[in-house]
């Protein structure tokens, strides 16, 4: 029999009589943002001119965030955002990638990625309605109709919610076929030797696919995601405003011009 205990996060620590704990995902979060700090400083310290070693690696790492910004949301604006995606790609592979040492991925847990999903769509209405103002935001939800005004709404809002699932779901789906795979391996081998080989050479390849490269792509299709979205909430009415904006601007050229044509006449 397949033990389901562990297919939700743990409870590690309790506190007043139990009504207050931290699960395993909270715990392993402050543990991966201790280590993703720690390694930070270390690759930021020392810097030289002309850079060697692991100031070659941080720098390399630092332009490929950058470009993957810049591809996103052009230059200007991916340089603004391109530390907060650069933070959230590096935090999601090493939370999607700790089935490597045998711990449960904290992106397993529905709390962990619908907080990192809600976070980004926080910065994507923030950002827009800073940008735009509340007219623009909601006149580019309006477009092209007024009426579209309620379907885009529900669109933005369901945002988050198909960034969460879509995260939790890929991998905690990918935790639970190796679990699956593992335990039918093992249960197969025992049949007919006494050491479950079957389970150590089968589950090589789910282990490579499932914790090393899905937790790759995972975490840089929601970066790119974030990014995208980001950028249609910035831009979505951006053109049109920026053509009332210079259509003004011409119109107050052509009145100062013809006012100073009348002066000197």
């Amino acid at each position: 029999m397949i033990d389901l205990n562990h297919i939700g996060p743990r409870i590690i620590l309790t506190f007043g009589n139990g009504h207050i704990y931290l699960t395993e995902s909270v715990c392993l979060e402050i543990i991966v943002c201790a280590v993703i700090a720690a390694i930070g400083i270390w690759m930021g310290s020392r810097l030289e001119r002309v850079p060697r070693g692991k100031q070659v690696v941080a720098e390399t790492i630092v332009s490929a965030v950058y470009k993957l910004a810049e591809d996103n949301l052009g230059k200007e604006t991916g340089e603004r955002y391109a530390p907060y995606l650069g933070s959230l790609i590096v935090f999601l592979i090493f939370a999607n990638s700790l089935g490597l040492l045998g711990l449960r991925p904290i992106t397993a847990d529905l709390n962990v990625t619908s907080a990192l999903a809600v976070m980004s769509f926080l910065i994507i209405q923030v950002s827009a309605v800073k940008k735009l103002g509340w007219k623009g935001r909601l006149s580019a939800m309006g477009d092209p109709y007024w009426f579209m005004i309620l379907m885009n709404i529900i669109s933005a809002v369901v945002l988050p919610v198909t960034l969460a699932l879509r995260l939790f779901g890929n991998i905690f789906g990918g935790m639970i076929v190796v679990d699956l795979w593992l335990n039918f391996m093992g249960n197969l081998s025992m049949r007919f030797c006494s050491v479950p080989i079957l389970r150590c050479v089968t589950g090589i390849p789910l282990n490579l696919f499932f914790d090393i490269f899905e937790p790759l792509i995972q975490a840089y299709i929601f970066t790119v995601l974030t990014a995208v979205n980001l950028n249609e909430a910035l831009s979505g009415e951006m053109p049109e405003t920026a053509e009332k904006r210079r259509r003004k601007r011409l119109a107050r050229q052509e009145k100062r011009r013809l006012r100073e044509e009348k002066q000197e006449a």
